[in-house]
C-alpha cells in the first residue's frame, strides 16, 4: 500500500525523514509509530500464535528477519528471492531515492519469505498473482475477521481491478509488511475495513489440478460462463491458472478467435473464455463440467 505523506505534511505533523539510510534508533521508531499507529519498527515480529504449519511459521522467521530493511519500489523481484536495488514509482517522491536503496516492496519481501521457508521460489510476481496462486489452501474474506487467521496468510489490499499491497500475518491482529517508499520493514496492526480484499493460506506442495497461462491484458473473469455476466477479476496480464473444468457455453468473439469453451477457474471462483487461455479451444486433460 502506498499512502502517501509529503514533505510539508510530514513537517507539519513533526515527522522526520531522512534521505539518506537511516540508522537504528529510538527516534526512528517514534517517527514510524506517529506516521502509522500502531506500528513498531523493530519489536514484537515473531509467530504470536499457535495453530500454523511448520511452513507458515517459518515463512513468518524469514519475513521477520529483514525488519529494518528498506521498502523499495520494485525490491525483491531479481532472478532470484532476496534484496534488490528498487527505483522511483514515478509518483512518490518518497521513491526518487529507492534506486539507492536495497531492500524489498510489499510481494518481494512475500516471495522471499516463503521461498526461505521452503526451499523453492513458489511465489514471484506481483500481490495480485501471490494472491491468487495456485499454491493456495483456503481463502478468506474480510467479513470473516481476525479469527479464522493463522500466521504466515497473506493478506492483501486494493479491489478486483487491482490488488496493490500484500502482507504477512503473524498472529494476534499484527503483519508484518514492507509498506512504502521511505520507511522500513516494519510490523504493524492488520488494517481492517478500507480496501481489505482477503486473505490467502498457503499450501507449499505439489499443486493439485491442471495448470495453464493466460494470455492477454485487462481480461476479466465473470460469474458464470457468458461476457454479460459480473465481473469477478481482471487479469493485468499472463497468469498462471488451474482450471478445474471446461465447458460449452455462451459464444465469444475476441482477438479475431471464436469459441464457446469457458473454463472455471477455482481459485477465483469464476469463469474465463477459452480464448484467453494457453491450450486450444478446448483444453487437453481437463473435465468437462458436470
Amino acid at each position: 500500500m502506498r499512502i502517501r505523506i509529503t514533505a510539508a505534511a510530514a513537517a507539519a505533523a513533526g515527522l522526520a525523514f531522512a534521505i539518506g539510510p537511516m540508522p537504528d534508533s529510538t527516534g526512528e521508531a517514534l517517527a514510524i509509530s506517529a506516521a502509522f499507529p500502531g506500528s513498531t519498527a523493530d519489536g514484537d515480529c515473531a509467530v504470536l500464535a499457535p495453530g500454523a504449519s511448520a511452513a507458515a511459521e517459518n515463512a513468518v522467521r524469514a519475513a521477520c528477519s529483514q525488519i529494518g530493511v528498506w521498502y523499495t519500489w520494485g525490491g525483491g523481484h531479481g532472478d532470484q528471492p532476496g534484496a534488490t536495488y528498487g527505483h522511483p514509482d514515478g509518483v512518490d517522491p518518497a521513491s526518487d531515492h529507492d534506486a539507492e536503496r536495497l531492500g524489498f516492496d510489499c510481494s518481494g519481501l512475500v516471495r522471499y519469505a516463503y521461498a526461505q521457508a521452503v526451499g523453492q521460489d513458489i511465489l514471484g510476481g506481483s500481490a495480485d498473482d501471490q494472491f491468487y496462486t495456485v499454491h493456495a489452501a483456503q481463502r478468506f474474506t474480510p467479513d470473516q475477521g481476525l479469527g479464522p487467521l493463522l500466521p504466515g496468510d497473506l493478506i492483501a489490499y486494493g479491489n478486483a481491478a487491482d490488488l496493490h499491497h500484500i502482507a504477512v500475518y503473524l498472529g494476534a491482529g499484527k503483519m508484518v509488511e514492507a509498506r512504502e517508499s521511505g520507511t522500513h520493514i516494519m510490523v504493524n496492526d492488520v488494517r481492517l475495513g478500507g480496501d481489505l480484499f482477503g486473505v490467502v493460506r498457503i499450501n507449499p506442495g505439489p499443486v493439485q489440478g491442471q495448470v495453464f497461462s493466460t494470455w492477454g491484458t485487462g481480461v476479466w473473469s465473470h460469474t458464470q460462463p457468458a461476457m454479460d455476466s459480473a465481473r469477478v477479476h481482471a487479469f493485468p496480464g499472463p497468469a498462471t491458472v488451474r482450471v478445474g473444468c471446461q465447458k460449452h457455453a455462451q459464444s465469444v468473439t475476441a482477438e479475431g478467435i471464436t469459441n464457446d469453451a469457458w473454463s472455471f477457474l477455482p481459485d477465483y471462483r469464476a469463469w474465463v473464455t477459452n480464448i484467453y487461455v494457453q491450450g486450444g479451444a478446448w483444453l487437453d486433460g481437463v473435465p468437462a463440467c458436470s
